[in-house]
């Protein structure tokens, strides 16, 4: 029987859920144990991850407007969102301790960017409908981890909710995002424009490079 939009997406998201017990510093943030310079990293990292998405996502909502407007209409929603996070980013950056001299010297890791170079293959080389797809899974694992980190900062760091909100912006449900997400699958089955198998590979690659990301976080910088 063929599968609605709704149970592509859960099944998709189920299959590719990573271990939690893979992630290297998720679990230490949360018992309060990792040192403030790999929050500072983490900081720093994202502040390269984030912009790059956000124009990965306006390309991608460009390259669907003419045949996938559902498609178009997400990732249009994605890249507002990259926006209104990068804002939230600086003043978690500046909790950290993270200041401009910090900021302009910094070398980001290649493990750490490796997911937003492969976010940018796909603005130029994945199927609209199935980069929906994938990336919707891969973003239920996010979710996850922001939320526990937004947890933990409070928790053990004493960060304020301000210095806590890039964390709070992606860990809280977003039923609308949802909604266009289930409104893309459904529009790409119907015109036969998604190829589930590509959307599964898309998916698996985005969740090993985000390990990737989270293990580099913590790796000695040569």
């Amino acid at each position: 029987m063929t599968r609605t939009a709704r149970e592509l997406l859960a099944t998709t998201t189920a299959r590719l859920a990573p271990d939690p017990r893979t992630n290297p510093v998720v679990p230490r943030i949360a018992r309060g144990e990792a040192p403030r310079s790999v929050l500072a990293a983490l900081a720093l990292e994202q502040a390269s991850v984030i912009p790059a998405d956000r124009r990965a996502f306006q390309h991608l909502a460009e390259r669907s407007l003419g045949t996938d407007p559902e498609a178009a209409a997400f990732f249009r929603m994605l890249a507002e969102g990259e926006a209104l996070a990068e804002e939230q980013l600086e003043t978690f950056a500046r909790a950290c301790g993270v200041d401009g001299e910090k900021a302009a010297s910094y070398a980001p890791r290649p493990g750490c960017q490796a997911y937003p170079a492969y976010v940018a293959w796909l603005s130029l080389n994945g199927s609209p409908a199935d980069a929906v797809l994938a990336l919707t899974a891969n973003f239920s694992a996010w979710g996850g981890y922001c939320a526990t980190i937004a947890t933990a900062l409070r928790r053990h760091y004493a960060f304020d909710d301000a210095a806590c909100a890039f964390f709070d912006f992606f860990a809280k449900p977003s039923p609308g995002l949802d909604e266009t997400a289930t409104a893309a699958v459904r529009a790409g089955l119907d015109a036969g424009r998604l190829t589930e198998s590509l959307a599964h590979e898309y998916g698996r690659l985005l969740q090993h490079y985000e390990a990737m990301f989270w293990t580099a976080l913590v790796e000695p910088t040569p």
